[in-house]
């Protein structure tokens, strides 16, 4: 039984594999890999490397000799192991970086078993050229709401409480790992790679129903270190908003019960200082840090927030003048409070249509 070829990664064709398996290196498939992939290298980081230097320093025919015998000793290992389970009627998708010896190696093997594989032409490529005409010359056929206001008016509590209610969510700060500030990273968590956000955020648009409206978080092009590809982010520069409407002294003390990683890690407080882009003064810095010493971190986020956050977004709104669904009012850290917004929040989309959304006939409201 010869392996078969496909150049068909839409998520359809995906769910009919048992297995999508990934035999690049670990470090290829962290970077980035097929949305549900398993990592069954055939070449380790380290192997791959000595035969990559085989090659330039020594011999085409050796790199080949040397590395035929590291892939098969390690597709032995995967059948022992990973692969040891798998009846006769396993049907498994293979692929590498673009579809040649370590994909066919594998893929050879299984179909020696008497699996029915598939081998993936042109390998990771072919995905990843997929995932770019997707996101970046396509365009999304999805209506969205965002939730906006001020930093700390709960809008990311909002979207899973917004979830829990049956509404259909995109979190853009899940997928990207960030808190979409800079003071959003999370320590010792680094983002993932932007092919890897790319990936993810596709599987994401793609379990969505364009049938029904799709609530986002206000975000600018960029979250972290991730940009957001155009195909999305012009669905998202036109869509109207709902506005959540917290006092500053509250938004500042749900600020610091969702930041206790950041203000529990003094570096990164510092860190964080010195990348605002409005830099503050000695003066402010050392008033900045006395109010940490003190445990004022309240007052210390409301400093903040002052200075760099709310003027921050006062210039977006003034750039993105997206249409006002309603304004929402909320105490950012009450449990209650957020129970009763996301209760308004529902309601307010569940009379809406995504077609009405799409030909722009909805009017303001306040709530």
């Amino acid at each position: 039984m010869a392996p078969q070829l496909t150049e068909d990664v839409s998520p359809t064709a995906l769910a009919r594999y048992d297995m999508v398996i990934d035999v690049r290196s670990p470090a290829e498939f962290a970077e980035d890999h097929v949305p549900g992939a398993v990592n069954l290298p055939v070449l380790s980081d380290a192997e791959r490397a000595e035969v990559g230097t085989i090659y330039v320093q020594d011999s085409r025919f050796k790199a080949r000799r040397v590395g035929a015998a590291l892939v098969a000793r390690n597709i032995a290992i995967h059948l022992e192991t990973a692969l040891a389970d798998r009846g006769g009627g396993f049907a498994p998708l293979v692929y590498c970086w673009r579809g040649g010896m370590r994909s066919n190696s594998m893929a050879t093997v299984l179909s020696q078993v008497g699996w029915r594989t598939t081998v993936l032409s042109g390998g990771y490529r072919t995905y990843r050229r997929h995932v770019t005409a997707r996101l970046y010359d396509g365009g999304l056929d999805l209506s969205f709401v965002l939730l906006d206001g001020h930093t700390g008016s709960a809008k990311t509590e909002m979207l899973g409480r917004l979830a829990a209610r049956g509404l259909q969510i995109l979190d853009l700060e899940g997928l990207a790992e960030h808190r979409g500030s800079l003071f959003g990273g999370f320590a010792g968590r680094p983002q993932p790679s932007q092919k890897m956000f790319e990936s993810r955020l596709l599987a994401a648009l793609d379990a969505l129903d364009p049938g029904r409206l799709v609530v986002a978080e206000a975000e600018s092009s960029k979250i972290g270190d991730r940009m957001l590809p155009p195909a999305l982010w012009t669905r998202l520069a036109e869509a109207p908003r709902i506005v959540l409407v917290a006092e500053p002294i509250e938004r500042a003390r749900y600020l610091v019960a969702a930041y206790g990683d950041i203000i529990a890690d003094r570096a990164a407080l510092e860190t964080a200082f010195q990348r605002l882009p409005v830099h503050p003064s000695q003066k402010r810095l050392e008033n900045w840090r006395a109010l940490a010493d003190a445990g004022a971190f309240a007052e210390l986020a409301q400093a903040v927030m002052a200075l760099h956050y709310d003027p921050a977004y006062d210039r977006s709104r003034r750039r993105h003048a997206r249409p006002d669904l309603a304004e929402v009012p909320l105490t950012p850290a009450d449990p209650q409070s957020q129970d009763a917004c996301a209760d308004a929040i529902a309601a307010l989309l569940g009379a809406l249509d995504a077609r009405a959304l799409r030909g722009d006939s909805m009017r303001p409201h306040q709530t």
